[in-house]
């Protein structure tokens, strides 16, 4: 088993940044991917981005890399999610999840953090 912990949420201005994070522990060895989703009020799920701890190459959802930047710390056990001038539709709960490739699905999820942009 996996365990996720994401942190940073909360309540913002619009134009504010945002830092997230999420901790891993429990069986992590073997899931390279670590990944951020959000899902907005009445929407679907929307992957943001993930990092591949293996060789470093990160990847990010449509629209999602010129606002929001994935990083991971030097341990590999805990992802970070910059988020620059937050607007209203960034409002959604921000879940992390891990899988240990890029075939896989995803398998483990976090309970996520909830981002509330006010205008």
């Amino acid at each position: 088993q996996v365990q996720l912990v994401e942190s940073g949420g909360g309540l913002v201005q619009a134009g504010d940044a945002l830092r997230l994070s999420c901790a891993a522990s429990g069986r992590t060895s073997g899931q390279w991917f670590m990944g951020w989703f959000r899902r907005a009020p009445g929407k679907e799920r929307e992957f943001i981005a993930s990092l591949n701890w293996m060789t470093g190459n990160t990847a990010y959802g449509r629209f999602m890399k010129n606002r929001f930047t994935i990083t991971g710390d030097d341990a590999r056990n805990t992802i970070h999610l910059q988020i620059h001038n937050l607007k209203p539709e960034d409002t959604a709960i921000y879940y992390c999840a891990v899988r240990p490739d890029s075939s896989s699905s995803y398998d483990y999820w976090g309970q996520g953090t909830q981002v509330t942009v006010s205008s």
